[in-house]
């Protein structure tokens, strides 16, 4: 597989090659690409780079405490092109990868004098689909490679370049149950049980897969390519895939692939998993679980509590 290379243009300013020489760093630690391409260079590239020259800024240096509340109010002040002002979540995307980009500076030995505030945000409400929701959107797919994605994605919980870069050889099977082993963030193996009629299907899908195939993936697309062959399925698809599932479901909230892994998680903690276990399964960290799984209810929180209590009366009778 060949390797990736970041883009990087020639820079014009020391603070341009100190945002480049961050972005390498950044792609030598093993960050992903979507990571890295979507959020980190975005935000140091198209959002920050482009005010400093406007402010006339070519050095770590000139960025003090002054220039860091101008830069985060004026991106408080943006609008959308259908004139919504950008969100406080937003701004904070785009301000975190230049706080971490200094802390790497200030490691580094650089002269920095200041770092930009993170606006005070409320935690996002993140929607969830139930059981019955996922069930609908498999039923409103006609292909089964479609249907057969929805289901890892909603029952299995991988992230979606873990999905579009499998292979039949992380299909792991140990006696009567398999796993999914799966390359994740920062390049952190683990395994994902593959829960048994998920498994029939797996198989038989893997098996009747076209033989004149570009690269061995699990999942590919259904036309051939314009070489002939069969290409592995993009993320761009299997985003596509999952908005047009919940279109022909009739479902009026926004679903895309996170979703789905996001709705497995909230299952999973609802129906009583461990978050160490989740964590570990997952691939998330415990203060991700933390922070993003507080939309959990009371009754939630009260039968979690019961089951435990009434496991232990059970016990000691």
């Amino acid at each position: 597989m060949a390797i990736r290379v970041l883009d990087v243009a020639t820079p014009a300013t020391p603070l341009e090659r100190l945002v480049d020489d961050y972005l390498i760093h950044c792609q030598a630690r093993g960050l992903a690409p979507r990571t890295l391409d979507n959020s980190y260079s975005y935000s140091l590239r198209a959002v920050f780079l482009p005010w400093c020259a406007r402010e006339g800024i070519t050095r770590v240096e000139e960025l003090d405490r002054r220039a860091f509340d101008r830069f985060t109010t004026q991106l408080l002040a943006r609008q959308h092109p259908d004139g919504r002002p950008i969100s406080k979540h937003s701004v904070a995307s785009y301000v975190r990868p230049v706080r971490l980009m200094l802390n790497w500076a200030l490691a580094e030995g650089e002269e920095v004098k200041a770092k930009p505030q993170l606006p005070r945000t409320s935690k996002p409400h993140r929607d969830v689909l139930s059981r019955d929701e996922i069930d609908l959107l498999e039923r409103a797919i006609p292909a089964e490679r479609d249907k057969l994605i929805i289901r890892i994605l909603s029952d299995c919980g991988l992230r979606l370049d873990e999905l579009t870069q499998l292979k039949p050889e992380q299909v792991i099977r140990s006696g009567r149950q398999a796993y999914f082993r799966v390359l994740g963030k920062r390049s952190r193996l683990r395994d994902v049980p593959i829960p048994p009629n998920l498994l029939r299907r797996l198989d038989r899908h893997i098996t009747h897969r076209p033989p004149d195939r570009r690269e061995d993936r699990v999942f590919l697309r259904l036309r051939r390519g314009p070489m002939g062959d069969y290409e592995p399925m993009t993320p761009h698809a299997v985003e596509q895939m999952v908005k047009d599932a919940a279109a022909r479901a009739g479902l009026r909230k926004r679903v895309y692939p996170h979703l789905l892994r996001h709705s497995w998680m909230t299952e999973m903690i609802r129906n009583g998993m461990s978050p160490i276990q989740l964590s570990v399964i997952a691939g998330a960290s415990m203060q991700v679980i933390a922070d993003h799984y507080t939309h959990l209810t009371k009754d939630d929180a009260y039968d979690a509590m019961v089951r435990v209590l009434t496991t232990r009366q059970a016990y000691r009778s």
